[in-house]
């Protein structure tokens, strides 16, 4: 007999920066981004038999990756921090049957998908994790993005997803409301809070409007100087459209990290 589970929720998270978590001052400057990240496990309705992933630091060209491996390596994809934040470890387990589901979820849906063997985890998925679930015993596996960017691709993808959810997944997409690596500092702070409010007034907006205006981001305040480019973005969409319709709730806000950096984080359902 299948189990029944209550649906899960979906969220977009902003990550923070680099291996904060390992680095004191860095997770000082981070402390209300950790409190939201502790928060997150409480306000679901079960504990999740799975998380899946959709990190802002994983890009494909041909398809959707979905990572099949039972044991992933780890990624570290971050520069010029301390030594031994490049032997950080977290081995929590791969989910490749849940995988192989979710290649042919999005198949069904019409786009491409491929197993992908080989690729570990990156700091986008294993420093929230970390905090999340610092016991690493919680199975989890990432899908990438595509490199078009696609607002109503990732939207699909989201959608394809969505079943998941009553089967006790939880879906994160994992990026920065705000990345635009050559305008950190204080000269983010007008266009980062110009754009995390409008961002957050279009996720209240009811369904079909909230999909517009997602798929038109590039026209909202101060659009291209948040994201010069969207990778960091891109994860938002997906997390949309596996909750279309549902209620958006800011989780986590924040001015002046990053030197001068607005951010938030956002749970759907």
């Amino acid at each position: 007999m299948a189990i029944s589970h209550t649906r899960m929720p979906t969220y977009f998270i902003s990550h923070g920066g680099g291996p904060w978590p390992w680095i004191p001052d860095m997770r000082r400057e981070f402390a209300r981004l950790e409190e939201s990240f502790k928060r997150l496990p409480g306000e679901l309705p079960s504990k999740p038999t799975a998380v899946l992933m959709i990190s802002g630091h994983w890009e494909t060209r041909d398809a959707f990756a979905v990572m099949h491996a039972a044991r992933p390596a780890m990624v570290y994809d971050y520069h010029n921090f301390p030594p031994h934040t490049y032997e950080v470890t977290y081995p929590a387990p791969g989910a490749p049957a849940l995988a192989e589901r979710v290649r042919d979820l999005i198949e069904a849906a019409g786009l491409p998908s491929r197993l992908d063997e080989t690729r570990g985890y990156d700091h986008g998925t294993f420093v929230p994790m970390a905090v999340l679930w610092p016991e690493a015993d919680m199975p989890l596996f990432q899908v990438s993005m595509r490199s078009s960017y696609s607002p109503a691709e990732h939207i699909a993808l989201g959608r394809a997803l969505a079943p998941l959810r009553e089967e006790g997944v939880l879906i994160l997409g994992s990026g920065l409301s705000y990345h635009n690596l050559r305008a950190f500092g204080p000269k983010a702070k007008v266009p980062s809070t110009k754009f995390d409010t409008w961002l957050n007034e279009a996720l209240q907006l009811p369904g079909a409007e909230r999909i517009k205006a997602l798929e038109n981001w590039e026209s909202a305040p101060s659009a291209r100087q948040a994201h010069a480019e969207e990778d960091h973005l891109v994860p938002l969409f997906a997390a949309i459209g596996a909750a279309e319709g549902e209620p958006a709730t800011r989780v986590y806000h924040e001015e002046g990290i990053f030197g001068g950096v607005t951010a938030s984080s956002w749970r759907f359902g």
